[in-house]
């Protein structure tokens, strides 16, 4: 692995104002899609009503959003070198928001599902190139900093997503559900041409791999849309074979395909430098484990403690109150401590507190339950954050592009099989214990699944060394 230029280790330091600036317009706009993502949800059936159609068929509505972001993630890289981060950020944000206008007016089943895939293809492009974004505008010392703001939209959107969405549903119409992201992608989009500068940097050339877009675009989709029927009843179970047979061949056709290709679309190289990579597998299995979180709980709230979609949401929203918390500690830990202390040790925490939730029972009082995830969303928050800030350590500014296309292609990935890991644990659990629907003994299990999913990645972070990410926490233990 060739070390940092020059140039590259004398860096100056970004004004935090503009940093912070950066870091909070990218955020807001991945909070849009995170929150997006998590309100549909509540107002499926609402949409069914509004149709005439069976709310089984609703699925659509989530699995085309989902296929269309992990066809079109691959290609975000080699977008963003050909037209600029900027330029890609900010017609990423007015595609979503276009595509909610359209979700909002949309007359039928088909048309709402078109229309998701118009979004899917803002969202794809957002998430990477965001992050692209903010790498290239901050100085390595900064990331850690930028990084703390950027984790806050992937743990507030499925945390505010089920009360917001039912509060809407149940006082207005289900279209407000896509509305509310148009003053907010105007908005993002005026800011990005106001406060964000163009930085640009070399990328991997003007040739565009169409092959491997293809193979990546197809294992992505067949993947997904495998994940998201397995065990649903949603298509025939051949399908659902098929669909994971067809992308793990187009998985294998890729990486033999990559292994030939001057630029490929997801760069596998990148797994030789052993941060990037030990923070790609590790934080995979958190990620599913995390994953399966805004699933689960909201369930066992609701279904198994008989409470409303709104006090549910205001009980799991204390997460997201210990995560912004975080936002502030997250430098002066990791500097005290370095990466691998803290990704072993709060990694082992924040799996423990996923593993205390099975315990969550009626009588607990809700101040309880807000402590406890509350002290949950801190240690997560950091985790995701020390990931996320380590994977780019030793990455090259001209590779960045190649780097987050591969980080928020497998990110996309781990966080449904995540959903499907939880939702599989439960009915497992369920049928072995003979019940119809699933006890609160069932939810405990499902969770402590999960909570052992987490465990796995703190092996893979102790091989880091003790000195990993110093340039960018300033640890010098």
């Amino acid at each position: 692995m060739s070390a940092p230029a020059p140039e590259e280790e004398a860096e100056l330091l970004v004004p935090v104002g503009r940093m912070r600036l950066t870091a909070v317009i990218v955020a807001v706009a991945l909070f849009m899609q995170n929150l997006d993502s998590t309100v549909v949800t509540t107002a499926l059936p609402a949409m069914a009503g509004s149709f005439h159609v069976d709310p089984l068929y609703m699925s659509m509505a989530v699995t085309s959003y989902l296929i269309s972001l992990s066809v079109f993630i691959p290609a975000s890289g080699w977008v963003a070198d050909r037209f600029g981060a900027r330029q890609v950020f900010r017609t990423a944000v007015v595609v979503f928001t276009l595509g909610s206008i359209f979700c909002g007016f949309a007359p039928n089943l088909p048309v709402l599902v078109a229309s998701r895939v118009v979004q899917g293809l803002g969202g794809a492009m957002m998430l990477p190139v965001g992050r692209l974004l903010l790498l290239r505008s901050v100085s390595r010392a900064q990331m850690v900093s930028a990084m703390a703001w950027l984790t806050m939209p992937a743990l507030l959107g499925p945390i505010l997503g089920p009360p917001l969405g039912g509060f809407i549903v149940s006082f207005a119409s289900w279209r407000w559900v896509f509305d509310i992201n148009v003053p907010i992608g105007l908005a993002g989009a005026v800011a990005v041409s106001l406060f964000i500068p163009d930085v640009r940097e070399e990328g991997r050339g003007g040739h565009l791999d169409s092959l491997g877009i293809l193979l990546s675009g197809l294992a992505m989709a067949l993947l997904m849309v495998g994940l998201e029927t397995v065990g649903r009843g949603l298509i025939p179970l051949y399908w659902t074979l098929l669909a994971f047979l067809g992308g793990g061949l187009s998985c294998l056709f890729y990486v033999l395909h990559a292994r030939h290709e001057e630029n490929p679309v997801l760069d596998l190289s990148l797994m030789r430098v052993p941060t990037f990579a030990i923070s790609l597998l590790a934080g995979t299995l958190f990620r599913v484990a995390v994953g399966a979180l805004p699933f689960l709980l909201p369930l066992m709230l609701q279904l198994g403690f008989g409470k409303s979609p709104l006090a549910s949401g205001l009980i799991t929203f204390a997460a997201a109150a210990g995560a912004l918390l975080m936002k502030f500690a997250a430098q002066p830990v990791l500097a005290r401590f370095g990466f691998r202390s803290v990704l072993v040790w709060n990694g082992l925490i924040a799996a423990l507190s996923m593993a205390i939730c099975a315990a969550f029972r009626p009588a607990w009082p809700v101040w309880l339950m807000d402590g406890v995830l509350f002290v949950a969303g801190f240690f997560r928050s950091l985790q995701f954050t020390a990931f996320n800030s380590i994977a780019y350590g030793d990455i090259p500014r001209a590779r960045m592009s190649a780097a987050t296309t591969f980080y928020s292609t497998v990110q996309q990935l781990s966080l449904t099989m995540g959903v499907v890991i939880g939702a599989a644990s439960l009915e497992v659990s369920s049928w072995a214990s003979g019940h119809r629907v699933p006890s609160l003994s069932d939810y405990g299990i499902a969770f402590l699944v999960v909570s052992g999913v987490a465990l796995l990645a703190i092996p893979l972070c102790a091989r880091l060394p003790r000195n990993a990410g110093a340039q960018l926490s300033g640890h010098r233990g």
